[in-house]
């Protein structure tokens, strides 16, 4: 009972406009995170998890792309801005390493292993909730 009672003092004294705002920012994250999916699926991809985390970090998407006989991984990123180039920028290359690190935690738990094709893709949601995938953006830094 002690630390669920702190997080909620902490909860209770942070001011109601910042509660708002990260409560605004929590579910356009989740809004963007849909449409993207959605996208995905269009494209004839599973999806596997939402909000994977492991120990190097979380994965926002994961999907299997079984096309061409082959199963491969789709590691999404899902960055939402005014603009796709704000969200673009949004992508930090340590986070950008940090998922790397993740995917390849999660792929080591996939049969095939560390052998499984996969790819790290940035999905950008501008303002308009427009799409824009930009495959195997995410590489080694």
């Amino acid at each position: 009972m002690g630390a669920q009672a702190c997080s909620m003092d902490l909860w209770q004294s942070t001011p109601a406009p910042r509660r708002a705002r990260g409560q605004i920012a929590y579910l356009a994250g989740l809004a963007a995170e849909a449409v993207v999916e959605r996208a995905y699926l269009a494209q004839g991809a599973e999806l596997l998890k939402r909000r994977w985390r492991g120990k190097a970090g979380e994965i926002d998407l994961i999907f299997v792309d079984r096309q061409n006989g082959e199963e491969a991984l789709i590691f999404a990123e899902v960055k939402a801005a005014r603009t796709h180039a704000n969200a673009a920028h949004a992508l930090r290359p340590a986070q950008a390493r940090r998922l790397c690190r993740a995917g390849q935690e999660f792929a080591g738990q996939r049969p095939s292993g560390q052998l499984t094709p996969m790819r790290f893709d940035l999905a950008m949601v501008d303002g308009q909730g427009q799409v824009e995938l930009l495959e195997n953006a995410i590489g080694e830094f």
